[in-house]
């Protein structure tokens, strides 16, 4: 039986300033962003990108992330509180961040971003999309650095029964974490990347997206413990189940769309 091996959720120190590992993970997927971002700019002529408007996706991207990802938590996850008590909302420090909240906050910015560039949103999403999955990734590795979201308890004789002392129940656990980020991170970019590189029609790519992100996470949440302040929903479903429902049906009715169109 694996144990979680307690990483320092504390990358660098210098004096009072500390850089946590799950900031970095960010980090890192923004870069990323920007770097494949400007690679599929060369490549892609024809959807009209170049260096700078993958600099301009970038900023509002993270404004997305980190906004939407706030309040989605906040509204999705615990809004009583919240409401209750508002300036709790800024204190992105103490933790809470929604997938589906940030996707939303993504969203939002590439409406913005098309509507002020004069371009149409489902070829921003078609280029944005491909290059999504890789944040998700490492989102997922800041979770299992900071031994946070663990899974559902499973058989001692599972090989990746882990135990996470921070559960504080010593009871063998799936390291879910580790399953979102290589199917929603790693198995859906690869589908994305490879699927973007020919032409196809427009929207199908963000379709690919909605559908492979929310049928991803809405199998691994079988695997993940459901946070104690819900427990399940309806159905025996977990909140996430739910919020990921709406992503499929969304990418089945644009991929039917786009189908019929083109």
């Amino acid at each position: 039986m694996l144990v979680h091996p307690q990483f320092d959720p504390i990358a660098i120190s210098i004096g009072p300033l500390s850089v946590h590992w799950y900031g970095l993970m960010y980090l890192v997927g923004f870069a990323l962003f920007w770097f494949l971002g400007n690679w599929r700019a060369k490549k892609d002529a024809w959807r009209m990108m170049d260096a700078q408007k993958v600099e301009d996706l970038l900023f509002f991207g993270v404004l997305g992330v980190i906004l939407g990802g706030r309040l989605g938590y906040c509204f999705f996850y615990q809004p009583e509180f919240y409401f209750s008590y508002p300036s709790q909302i800024i204190r992105i420090w103490d933790g809470g961040m929604s997938a589906h909240g940030g996707i939303i906050g993504v969203i939002l910015a590439m409406f913005y971003f098309a509507k002020t560039r004069a371009m149409r949103f489902l070829d921003v999403a078609d280029f944005v999309v491909p290059l999504v999955p890789l944040g998700l990734f490492f989102g997922r590795i800041g979770n299992f650095i900071n031994g946070e979201l663990w899974g559902r308890v499973c058989s001692a004789d599972f090989p990746l029964a882990m135990i996470f002392p921070q559960a504080a129940d010593g009871l063998p656990r799936h390291p879910s974490q580790l399953y979102e980020a290589g199917l929603e991170g790693l198995l859906l970019f690869a589908v994305l990347w490879i699927y973007s590189t020919k032409p196809r029609a427009r929207g199908t790519v963000a379709a690919l997206f909605c559908l492979g992100y929310g049928i991803c996470r809405f199998a691994v949440e079988f695997f993940r413990e459901p946070d104690s302040f819900l427990g399940l929903q309806a159905l025996g479903l977990s909140q996430g189940q739910w919020l990921s429902l709406p992503m499929i049906v969304l990418g089945g009715c644009v991929w039917g769309w786009a189908a019929r169109k083109h």
